[in-house]
């Protein structure tokens, strides 16, 4: 038997060693110790980590990239983002919004970020914005694989014409029904928003993917009547609730009724934690609350939790390099989940977690599945979040797509020469 490509000597996240990894059409044929067989290609990842790729299950697509167009948000908050955002669609052509996705899209695939779900405004009449995604979808086809969410901005009940245009843009090919049921005139709007996109979902087949409560007000109570709908009409594992970011201002006996209702629904929660903790807590003065919801009770509820990176560069989001091991790292600390077994389901709230909250049936570091992986200059997920992990190698469908050298400074002192390696080989001791 030969191989298209070998990886050799690999630490893989279930905690084996040295292992080999075997690509042959586009799949994983083998994973064992000692492959001797011919390989087209061989990468020595001795002393590396190799995981599945990165997978973002929130961005936004449409602005990533559009930072001081039309001029910057100067508050920093949401409502100013919303706005902002309001100025510049008039603005926008298919043209430029192609460029800067497909840009973004580039450096995505370079970090070994292979899967995302982006939000479209679906608001202006226009629909310049799903045209332009759809177009993108087809040309990064090859090396991401993009899902689409229909996403009423302005809300689906306060904008005129919202819901013709949310239904034009699934029959044009997009993939997802999304919602805002926070920003709609009243709470009974919002909860009537979810029924009605819920319903749209189920009639049409389609996953549901709803901006939820992405508020301080704890009196925000969308992802209930989202859980209700959803076993309602039969979309269990088929609904996400993102950003969620009210439950942080709940009372706990209201949250004691409203974990258990997540997870009888089986929906996929996606905080966003660079966004949520920048955000939130804007109006506060001391105590400032901190902004993303619970996820470690909702993890330990046994809820699907994955993170999305949300916005680069955008009115929302000045920030952001695609990197969804930053992404990672501030949920490591936004939700103090500092135990190794915290930082390691972190690790797979970007992996595996958000492969499940897209559906990807096709990922894993598994025989058989395909031939997708990342080679990270770290030993293992702790490693790779503490020092955001140089990625070595990325590998899409057998073929490797970025390489990376391994960083490592020369420091010269007075007495000594001394070579700082990334990773620095700090083993802490367990137990």
């Amino acid at each position: 038997m030969s191989f298209d490509l070998v990886v050799k000597h690999a630490n893989l996240p279930d905690g084996r060693r040295d292992m080999d990894i075997g690509l042959s059409g586009g799949r994983i044929t083998a994973i064992e110790t000692g492959i001797s067989a011919e390989a087209g290609e061989t990468i020595d990842a001795t002393g590396s980590f190799v995981s599945p790729p990165f997978i973002d299950p929130h961005f936004h697509m449409d602005a990533t990239l559009s930072l001081g167009l039309p001029r910057m948000n100067l508050s920093g908050t949401l409502l100013e983002g919303i706005a902002l955002w309001g100025e510049l669609k008039p603005l926008l052509t298919r043209e430029a919004l192609v460029e800067r996705a497909v840009r973004y899209c580039d450096l995505a695939a370079s970090q070994g970020l292979l899967a995302i779900r982006s939000h479209v405004d679906v608001s202006d009449p226009r629909l310049v914005t799903a045209e332009a995604l759809l177009e993108v979808r087809d040309r990064v086809r090859g090396y991401i694989d993009l899902q689409l969410v229909a996403f009423p901005q302005d809300g689906y009940f306060r904008s005129p014409g919202a819901a013709e245009l949310l239904e034009r843009a699934l029959d044009m090919g997009v993939d997802i029904v999304g919602g805002i049921p926070h920003f709609e005139r009243t709470m009974e709007d919002g909860a009537k928003s979810v029924a009605a996109l819920c319903r749209i979902a189920a009639e049409r087949g389609l996953r549901v993917d709803m901006h939820c409560d992405e508020t301080d007000d704890p009196m925000s109570r969308h992802v209930e009547t989202l859980a209700a709908e959803t076993v309602r009409h039969g979309l269990k594992g088929r609904v996400a609730g993102s950003h969620l970011t009210s439950m942080h201002s709940m009372d706990n006996y209201y949250v004691s009724k409203l974990i258990p209702l997540i997870a009888e629904a089986e929906i996929d929660v996606i905080p966003n934690p660079l966004i949520n903790i920048t955000l939130q807590g804007r109006h506060d003065t001391y105590p400032k609350r901190r902004g993303m919801t619970r996820v470690p009770e909702l993890m330990a509820a046994g809820i699907n939790v994955a993170f999305g990176h949300d916005c680069v560069m955008d009115p929302w989001y000045s920030l952001g390099s695609g990197d969804m091991l930053e992404v990672a790292h501030m949920a490591v600390h936004v939700a103090q989940m500092t135990s190794r077994d915290a930082i390691r389901s972190c690790f797979d709230a970007v992996t595996v977690n958000s492969a499940k909250a897209m559906g990807l049936d096709d990922y894993g570091l598994e025989v058989g599945k395909a031939a997708d992986l990342v080679v990270l200059q770290a030993r293992d997920p702790i490693e790779a979040i503490r020092l955001k992990a140089n990625r070595l190698a990325v590998v899409k469908a057998g073929r490797v797509i970025a390489r990376s050298e391994r960083r490592q400074s020369r420091l010269t002192l007075p007495d000594r020469d001394a070579t700082i390696i990334d990773p620095a080989s700090y083993a802490p001791r367990e137990g």
